[in-house]
């Protein structure tokens, strides 16, 4: 009788951890309230992604280096996340926002097949409000560079329903890419 009970202990405790949604984070940072501009020219802010889980990262349509490879890895995840039937919000935060228009960002979201109804591209702001957002709450690198480029973050961040920064990843690694992906299928129950 001992040897059931015991049985039935660990099969309940194994069956109650696999329902827990917690996932391990890095980072804890209150995003502060915005609205900005789509590559629709639709407004979208802080409110609009409350109460979700969603997505973010930094990226410029001129870079020539990091850009490039993390929109791709970006659209990757975007794309895999479907296939599981989740579709959370995607936030790419533009970092030249004087030359990356809604048209310039339209054109660039089709290049790598980024499907706009999950994922927006954000300009409408001065590049002092963007440095201030990813040094003092993604607390990442932003600066201009020579020859328009800027030095800046290659991270993705997943953020919780109530606009905090929970986590951090490396956009550049199909390791921490696919972490993001089981992250997110851990959170959204899947």
């Amino acid at each position: 009788m001992k040897i059931k009970v015991a049985i039935l202990l660990c099969a309940t405790i194994l069956f109650l951890s696999a329902c827990n949604k917690k996932i391990e984070t890095n980072m804890s940072e209150k995003i502060p309230d915005f609205t900005f501009t789509t590559q629709d020219e639709k407004p979208l802010g802080l409110d609009d992604l409350k109460g979700d889980w969603w997505i973010a990262y930094f990226s410029y349509t001129n870079c020539i280096t990091v850009c490039p490879r993390t929109t791709a890895n970006m659209v990757d995840v975007q794309e895999k996340l479907k296939e599981e039937g989740l579709q959370p919000q995607i936030v790419s935060f533009g970092i030249d926002p004087d030359y990356d228009t809604p048209e310039v960002l339209r054109k660039y979201a089709a290049d790598f097949g980024a499907d706009l109804s999950t994922m927006s591209f954000l300009t409408g702001y001065d590049f002092e409000t963007i440095q201030d957002i990813s040094k003092n709450t993604f607390l990442s690198i932003l600066e201009k560079g020579a020859l328009d480029q800027r030095a800046h973050s290659y991270y993705f961040y997943l953020v919780n329903p109530d606009g905090e920064i929970v986590k951090r990843y490396d956009g550049l690694t199909a390791t921490e890419n696919e972490l993001l992906i089981e992250d997110v299928k851990t959170v959204l129950g899947a």
